[in-house]
């Protein structure tokens, strides 16, 4: 979950299905009381249907924490200039970073850092589209160390420069949880 509305969606389908979420963020529902198999089985048509879907396995919850905390950090802080990406999600994950890399790159066939330059473009991307801000502004801003750095990633992953990408009228964006998919 990327939004506000998805955690609303997915608050209204838990409730629907007799749950009580105590807490909904990025990627991670917490519910009151035990999950039973009766829950499991309405649960899950039922996320599908909103295009989510419920993870069991340890392995996928892990790669999805991970997705989401790179998105938090991209999205929703910037991608702030004092923040190691691997001392990051370390902390967050309260996992080693070898073993999220490792688990990762095998799970998604990409590596974190690969996943995390993506998200980086694609809030670029999204930058440019609103037009609010100077590319000098936006490579501050996303912490990159100059225009041009950011203009050479942005190119090697979407294929344009920015400015080509903001005058040709080419302005999709992507589902941030459909990046690098």
């Amino acid at each position: 979950m990327v939004c506000d509305r998805c955690k609303l969606a997915v608050a209204k389908v838990l409730r629907d299905v007799g749950l009580t979420p105590t807490d909904i963020r990025l990627g991670v529902v917490t519910v009151a009381g035990r999950l039973g198999e009766s829950e499991i089985r309405r649960l899950r048509p039922a996320l599908r249907a909103l295009g989510f879907d419920l993870l069991e396995d340890r392995q996928k919850q892990t790669v999805e924490r991970i997705r989401s905390a790179v998105i938090e950090l991209v999205h929703y802080r910037d991608g702030k200039s004092d923040v190691n990406l691997s001392e990051y999600l370390s902390s967050s994950l309260g996992i080693d970073y070898s073993v999220l890399s490792k688990l990762f790159s095998e799970s998604e066939g990409m590596t974190i850092e690969r996943y995390f330059i993506l998200q980086k473009i694609e809030r670029v991307k999204e930058l440019l589209f609103y037009g609010e801000m100077s590319l000098g502004e936006i490579a501050f801003k996303m912490n990159y160390s100059s225009t041009a750095h950011l203009s050479a990633q942005f190119k090697s992953v979407t294929g344009m420069t920015p400015t080509q990408f903001k005058t040709t009228g080419r302005k999709e964006l992507t589902q941030l949880d459909r990046v690098g998919t």
